[in-house]
């Protein structure tokens, strides 16, 4: 037992969703492999599916690395319109008992040196000064967005309308100006409970120990350089990434590879919208006319369409409905020579690993973003929901996508997703971007590389965990 009592432990609290996930088990790879740590996760719930969850967690190795379910939350008192973020929210506050329990009991067990929580767990920060832990924000997204939740307090006290009617862009140190239409989401609407939520969360963090992103330095050079400045209003800022999934951890996908490994080099454009992404049928429509229309190669991970922006899948549930019963009437039958169409589910890694992929059309969810960079694949920027918009403007400011036009109706029309495919597969435009993402990647790997600056980031919080406990 003292032998357990003198490994120090990190307590981690992921919010629900892969998508949070994913980068947060990875970190914990890192502190296990390269700083002789050992880690607990502790699953907030609120009833829906894990399974998900579950398999990437029982993936890890179990020395070293284990989880704890918190008990599910009641949601009875929700409407069922309620926005994923605050359900996301209420999920983590409505378990800060549980948490609070659960650490009590690892604590007594063994040596734990402090607490990383979710960037949508700030409210777990309380229970960490409680217990004397050392706290920290891990931040899944990337600098921009925590440069932009910083500022969020400031804007929401000096600007009194909807950002989204905004004259003038916002100019966070070292971003491209965003504009008010392309902010976060949950700031949309400032009368909704998810914008209350979110600037609740941006509030408290100033209060941790230190803030965590998945992000390097050769990626985002001016928003990391300013958050790295000291400043009395916010935490030391740690960047670490990339941290990204590897192809171990994914399932067989064997027909999209067998298929792949018969396409020319480079000719593929890789079609998906990540975990939760959906389209309304219309759109769905105009992407499969707009793809046969280009005439190029694409694996297109197809889902059932919504007339909302984020389905129940957020939870990895999946739609009953067969997606190809969408697709436009005889779609399958005329591209069968020049592209695959899967249901629901590719092995993304493995896709975007292979030689014959040359282009990702991508939601822009940052996980997805930064497995295409490291493996250096360029991008077709379609933004859905959360951060996403965000992450399209500054991928194109940084020349590695193309970005489609909506018209008028909030639509991306055939001719317009046509075009922009061709462009990024064989114009000057998609070679420039190619050239770009290419240097991305290999600068990303030396961000992670021994003597790297995410590599030296980790280590020094490691020391600190290692010296003060």
């Amino acid at each position: 037992m003292e032998e357990i009592k003198q490994t120090p432990r990190i307590a981690l609290l992921p919010s629900p969703g892969i998508g949070h996930l994913i980068p947060l088990t990875e970190f914990a790879k890192r502190l296990v492999f390269y700083h002789d740590f050992v880690v607990t996760f502790l699953i907030p719930t609120d009833g829906s599916p894990i399974k998900a969850q579950e398999a990437v967690l029982n993936s890890l190795p179990k020395s070293s690395i284990n989880y704890v379910l918190l008990p599910p939350v009641n949601f009875d008192d929700l409407s069922k319109d309620v926005k994923i973020e605050t359900r996301i929210f209420l999920t983590i506050s409505r378990s800060l008992l549980s948490l609070e329990n659960a650490l009590k009991v690892i604590m007594a067990n063994s040596h734990v040196v402090a607490l990383i929580v979710d960037s949508f767990g700030t409210d777990a920060l309380d229970v960490a000064k409680e217990l004397n832990l050392p706290s920290y924000l891990f931040f899944t997204s990337n600098a921009m967005t925590l440069s932009f939740l910083l500022e969020l307090p400031k804007l929401d006290a000096s600007y009194s309308g909807e950002y989204r009617d905004m004259t003038e862009p916002l100019k966070l140190p070292g971003c491209v100006p965003l504009h008010g239409v392309d902010l976060v989401d949950p700031v949309q609407d400032r009368k909704d409970e998810a914008y209350a939520l979110l600037l609740h969360q941006s509030k408290r963090y100033k209060l941790p120990n230190g803030i965590i992103v998945n992000s390097c330095l050769d990626i985002e050079p001016g928003a990391l350089m300013a958050l790295q400045e000291k400043s009395p209003d916010r935490p030391p800022v740690y960047p670490v990434g990339p941290l990204i999934r590897t192809a171990t951890s994914e399932s067989d996908g064997s027909q999209c590879l067998e298929w792949l490994d018969d396409q020319p080099r480079g000719s593929v454009l890789f079609v998906s919208f990540g975990s939760g992404g959906t389209l309304s049928s219309e759109q769905l429509t105009e992407l499969a006319l707009g793809l046969e229309m280009s005439e190029h190669r694409f694996l297109w991970v197809v889902r059932s369409p919504s007339d909302t922006a984020v389905n129940a899948s957020y939870f990895s549930a999946q739609s009953a409905k067969d997606p190809f019963d969408f697709l436009p009437s005889g779609f399958l039958e005329r591209t069968n020579h020049i592209g695959l169409v899967v249901s629901s589910w590719a092995p993304q890694i493995r896709v975007l690993t292979h030689g014959s992929t040359g282009g990702f059309l991508s939601h822009c969810g940052w996980n997805s973003i930064l497995e295409s960079i490291v493996h250096g694949v360029p991008l077709i920027a379609w933004p859905l929901y959360a951060e996403q918009k965000m992450n399209a403007v500054m991928l194109h400011d940084m020349k590695v996508a193309l970005r489609p036009q909506f018209d008028e109706n909030g639509l991306i029309r055939r001719d317009e997703i046509a075009q922009v495919v061709k462009v990024l597969m064989e114009g000057e435009e998609g070679k420039e971007a190619r050239s770009k993402t290419e240097d991305l990647k290999h600068a990303a790997a030396a961000n992670l590389s021994e003597n790297g600056s995410s590599t030296k980031s980790l280590a020094e919080m490691a020391l600190k965990w290692k010296i003060h406990n």
